[in-house]
């Protein structure tokens, strides 16, 4: 493992998880608001990373594999944490879409990796707009409160929405482009 601030970013995003976490079902009216301000310094550092590794040219293969992983694992724990909130299928439903295309899309890049063709399914600049929308809507989920007079959990609920679309489009780019591949090597 590569000891650097990127790394150490990413470390800091999965380790900020417990605390999203604990946060969430503290019982106080600020709880709500203080785990999406943590969920969003997590974000940053989402971005922060990849750009200062590349900026310093540090990547690594460990960062490469562990930061996809921390973004997952950020997503799915807020939407869990969500849909137990809010148990209705009109955030049930986009979960499952949500989770069950980071699954498919990890069992697709292993796949792939044992061809030796993992470059394929690499992530692209559509991963990259389908995680900011994700957190950007799943922030306004966690934060509940109304803000400035205006239904930031409504507009959330819109936001994961756009988010749920991006992130099945971005499944199909990937998709597409590995049994292109696969069906080149089958012929």
């Amino acid at each position: 493992m590569k000891n650097n601030l990127p790394t150490w970013l990413t470390l800091l995003r999965i380790g900020l998880l417990p605390v999203i976490v604990v946060v969430f079902y503290l019982d106080y009216s600020w709880a709500r608001p203080l785990s999406c301000i943590i969920f969003i310094v997590a974000g940053i550092t989402d971005w922060l990373d990849g750009y200062l590794a590349r900026l310093w040219g540090v990547e690594s293969r460990f960062g490469a594999f562990l930061d996809p992983v921390a973004d997952k694992l950020m997503v799915a724990t807020v939407l869990i944490l969500i849909v137990e909130f809010d148990s209705s299928p009109w955030l049930t439903i986009p979960a499952i879409v949500i989770i069950g295309r980071e699954i498919t899309i990890s069992a697709l890049r292993e796949w792939m990796a044992e061809m030796g063709q993992r470059g394929k399914v690499a992530v692209g600049w559509m991963g990259k707009v389908k995680t900011t929308a994700q957190i950007t809507a799943l922030s306004m989920l966690l934060y509940l409160h109304d803000f400035l007079g205006l239904p930031i959990y409504k507009i959330g609920m819109v936001a994961l929405y756009v988010a749920t679309v991006l992130t099945i489009w971005s499944m199909v780019t990937y998709m597409k482009a590995a049994f292109a591949d696969a069906n080149d090597n089958a012929g």
